[in-house]
């Protein structure tokens, strides 16, 4: 095939979805000493490679922009780099104009079936998104192959988009081994005694997004209350706007007391979180993959899990499902993993065994076999 030069568009990489991307790049330094790479990275990210035939570029445009001279100077940019084969690990970050051979990653559709307006005005949101779906279109219209990490998410796509069918390919992401780091606690449940490792309580980490259902997992704590009244909920992730909007519907809420909100927390608060929480409650309506009930299985933390999207794929034996949509049967799932023991202890053993099947080293090596089945299209 020759040496090629491959670009990857890795602006996302800090985001709560770039994990993916970085770890992509992290691994192919690993295995692909042949090609060269680029690799797109925003103004202020200081990343820098560990093998010397890759190397970070800065790039001053907007990861998702709807301004024609925008798209029209990033193309005109990417142009420049004269690259054999693009990879943008996020659609529809690729400008409309650029035309060469590309790869896009499609995460999941969850922004078309949850979107939220956020601070704009409700008709520039409109706007928006109409912006969006034209590009996401394009973007599966304009790429050699559509990377999707989980099935359902390629039959989701195929089902809105069914041009998509023979460009779709999946690769398992994965998830990160409990680090060498010392467990903590986070202030806010040190705050509550001087034993904390004592308390019984729940756990849900990220952003409380409408998709999340977060408002859906109180009602269920709400219920689980009458019958373990020293059960506590943490809802961990960094302070933004949707945190702001639960707190603020928590003010006349019964419950209030005892759902702690610790905000961002460092990974070795995050590991104690996890290693001792009675469980990791999981109840979103919509996932492209569900990185954090794996991260909960690393830990020996017992699952309980939507049975949405692609979650009964991605987890297996290794969660107990409930309906997201009924906060009785959510209560009630909760309940038997708490309660049982045996049950627990089975969660945990099935979660060692599932995430065998996945590995960050394997997706690279399947990512890198879709560059080079394009590359060697294109001789």
């Amino acid at each position: 095939m020759g040496t090629k030069h491959i670009v990857i568009d890795n602006r996302i990489r800090r985001s709560s979805t770039g994990r993916y991307a970085d770890r992509l790049v992290e691994h192919l330094q690993k295995i692909d000493y042949e090609n060269q790479y680029t690799v797109l990275l925003e103004p202020d990210d200081t990343w820098q490679p560990t093998a010397s035939n890759f190397k970070a570029l800065l790039c001053k445009y907007k990861r998702f922009s709807f301004n024609p001279l925008d798209q029209i100077n990033f193309a005109k940019f990417l142009n420049r780099l004269d690259a054999d084969l693009v990879h943008f690990a996020m659609t529809p970050m690729e400008p409309v104009f650029y035309s060469k051979p590309r790869v896009t990653t499609t995460h999941d559709l969850t922004m078309l079936r949850f979107t939220r307006a956020g601070k704009l005005p409700i008709v520039l949101h409109w706007i928006r998104m109409a912006g969006y779906k034209f590009l996401f279109w394009h973007s599966h219209r304009a790429s050699r192959k559509i990377i999707v990490p989980t099935n359902f998410v390629g039959q989701d796509l195929i089902k809105l988009q069914p041009f998509t069918k023979k460009k779709i390919v999946v690769t398992y992401e994965s998830s990160e081994p409990p680090t060498e780091i010392e467990a903590t606690p986070p202030e806010a449940i040190s705050a509550l005694g001087p034993q904390p490792s004592a308390l019984a309580f729940l756990l849900h980490v990220g952003s409380p997004l409408p998709h999340k259902n977060i408002e859906c997992l109180i009602k269920a704590f709400t219920l689980l209350k009458e019958k373990h009244p020293n059960l506590l909920l943490v809802l961990a992730g960094k302070k933004e706007q949707y945190f702001e909007k639960l707190e603020n519907s928590l003010k006349n809420s019964s419950v209030k007391d005892d759902i702690i909100l610790p905000g961002f927390v460092s990974d070795g608060q995050l590991k104690w979180l996890y290693e001792n929480a009675a469980a990791y409650v999981l109840p979103s309506l919509s996932e492209g993959f569900g990185l954090p009930g794996l991260e909960a299985m690393a830990h020996g933390t017992p699952l309980v899990s939507s049975n949405a999207t692609c979650l009964p794929e991605v987890y297996g034996q290794a969660a107990q499902f409930f309906d997201p949509k009924d906060y009785l049967d959510m209560a009630t799932k909760i309940d038997g993993v708490i309660t049982n023991p045996a049950l627990a202890d089975s969660l945990v053993k099935n979660g060692h065994k599932q995430l065998k099947n996945y590995s960050w080293s394997k997706m690279a090596s399947e990512t890198l076999g879709i560059y080079k089945s394009i590359l060697e299209g294109e001789k």
